[in-house]
């Protein structure tokens, strides 16, 4: 128990003192992004300056999953391409500063970057694909309201980057600290010979299952990264926790509900099938590092 105790706040301490110092600087710089003039760049340009801005896009809007759909659905309304959207609703939940930077900081530089090219190149090239089969003709005439861009223009300041830190933290820390105490249980009271016989090596059917598991799950990658490092350490391959990360973070029970309302059954299942394949393949491209 004594173990499981400093491994959690040794974890917890971490990666708080990360993740404030980080979402702090962010959020300074939220007012000098131009959120609409990237909206209409995303509709105006060449197609594939517009993928590159609409994953800059989902960089700057540090958005789970579920919370991603009301700007799908604005960016719908104001009519930007279809297939610039899917781009963005890929990426947005896999991709966030924050996350990308604690991920360096435990998992290393090659892991990170490795995760970014991967996530990226997979959400341009579903969201051209999807566009290029039809999909398209499977959008519901629903509009969601009560979403907004932050106030154009705006600087904040240190007390208003402040303010937006702890509400930033009310909703993402939780997770993180739920994260740091399942890796620390793990981390306790799991042998490593376990995970790394059952868990370990180059099983390559490891991946599909943990794609396939991190559907249903609502895991953020705020949870998933404290719990990857302590998996990682164990003895699991690296190849199915990116698999359950990416499929965790990328779709999700809560999100697929909200789809169904400004998608057909058609583009929902495409949806689902599309995270299930980017997070599998990352999973085995994972094998290679």
């Amino acid at each position: 128990m004594e173990d499981i105790l400093k491994s959690f706040l040794s974890i917890a301490l971490e990666l708080t003192l990360l993740f404030v110092v980080v979402s702090f600087a962010i959020n300074l710089l939220q007012g000098f992004i131009p959120y609409r003039r990237m909206e209409e760049l995303m509709d105006k340009s060449h197609p594939l300056v517009s993928a590159v801005i609409a994953v800059g896009f989902a960089f700057v809007t540090p958005f789970c999953s579920c919370s991603t759909i009301p700007i799908v659905v604005n960016l719908l309304r104001n009519r930007v391409r279809f297939s610039i959207v899917m781009i963005f609703l890929f990426a947005s939940p896999v991709l966030d500063i924050t996350i990308i930077t604690l991920m360096t900081a435990i998992l290393g530089w090659k892991v990170s970057l490795t995760y970014t090219m991967v996530t990226v190149l997979f959400s341009v090239i579903i969201g051209f694909s999807l566009s290029s089969l039809g999909f398209q003709n499977q959008l519901k005439n629903v509009m969601v309201d009560g979403f907004s861009y932050p106030e154009a223009g705006k600087r904040f300041d240190f007390k208003c980057a402040l303010a937006e830190t702890l509400s930033l933290m009310k909703t993402v820390y939780p997770f993180l600290i739920i994260g740091a105490g399942i890796g620390s249980i793990i981390h306790g009271s799991i042998p490593s010979e376990w995970i790394s016989t059952y868990m370990g090596g180059e099983n390559w059917w490891l991946v599909p299952i943990a794609a396939i598991i991190g559907i249903p799950l609502y895991i953020r990658l705020a949870t998933m990264i404290p719990l990857s490092q302590i998996l990682i350490t164990k003895g699991m391959a690296l190849g199915p926790v990116m698999a359950l990360m990416i499929a965790s973070a990328g779709a999700s029970l809560p999100e697929i509900t909200l789809l169904h309302s400004i998608f057909k059954r058609k583009l929902v299942i495409a949806f689902v099938s599309s995270v299930l394949m980017m997070s599998t393949i990352s999973g085995f491209l994972f094998y290679l590092i």
